[in-house]
């Protein structure tokens, strides 16, 4: 996915049906390209480009992840 593509803007977390923020993937540390819900601290993955949004899929991030991924979030 690319932070350009009008699907981001339809795209809703399944639990709290809000918008959710593209995390660019990181060269200085092994990371993939996910989907975030800052107001849950939810992380879901993008495989194959295709986002993987069932509530299951949902990963609850800590306070210091939390953190770094508010500066991976595509702007």
């Amino acid at each position: 996915m690319n932070p350009d593509d009008p699907l981001l803007r339809i795209l809703a977390c399944p639990l709290d049906k809000g918008p959710l923020h593209l995390l660019v993937p990181d060269e200085s540390v092994a990371s993939e390209e996910a989907l975030y819900n800052p107001r849950l601290r939810r992380r879901y993955p993008v495989v194959d480009g295709i986002p993987q949004l069932l509530p299951s899929s949902g990963v609850q991030v800590t306070e210091d992840e939390h953190e770094e991924l508010l500066k991976r979030m595509a702007p």
